[in-house]
């Protein structure tokens, strides 16, 4: 069911994001996995523009969500029940950091998003990348320029080539994750 869930999230992000970035700005791509030293981890999002790459993790939560930006974990309340959960800002970090490895840019030029999708209401003040409304609009925030001409196109054919030749089956991210948490 919570990966249904999440697909759903996910998908209804990417609707957002078609709808509402210009694709002759802002170059669109979805779930990635990438190979990793301790495995392989998968990002929900990238967008690839001259203001930078942006990382977008989708949580797709209902409820209350409590968390703190260097909390290593968040609560999420519904009917009364808690159930606690990795800070998505964590876990999209080493996203990032393994983004800009495999692209070879500068970890600055990198942005972490988390935008939760749902019927979910923050009850504690987040940092200004996670949100529950307005994706588009934070993303065209970004006005100074990072990447031009042939930078970005070879940009864009690298986030092409590891979309369609993953460097980590699905399988592996999955078996991969499932060790993780277990050995947590």
């Amino acid at each position: 069911m919570s990966f249904l869930k999440g697909w759903v999230g996910e998908k209804s992000t990417q609707l957002g994001m078609w709808l509402k970035l210009d694709d002759d700005v802002y170059r669109k791509f979805h779930d990635i996995v990438l190979r990793t030293e301790d495995g392989s981890t998968q990002i929900d999002h990238v967008v690839l523009s001259m203001y930078g790459v942006f990382v977008i993790e989708t949580k797709n939560y209902a409820g209350w969500i409590y968390g703190g930006e260097r909390q290593a974990k968040w609560t999420q309340v519904l009917f009364g029940s808690k159930h606690t959960f990795q800070n998505p800002l964590d876990q999209n970090y080493r996203h990032t950091m393994e983004l800009a490895r495999a692209l070879g840019v500068p970890h600055d030029r990198v942005h972490s998003i988390v935008f939760f999708i749902g019927e979910s209401q923050f009850k504690t003040k987040m940092p200004a990348n996670v949100m529950d409304r307005g994706l588009s609009s934070y993303i065209r925030s970004f006005t100074d320029v990072v990447f031009v001409g042939q930078q970005l196109r070879a940009l864009e054919e690298k986030i092409r080539r590891l979309k369609e030749n993953p460097a980590a089956t699905r399988k592996e991210h999955i078996r991969n994750l499932t060790e993780r948490v277990e050995n947590a």
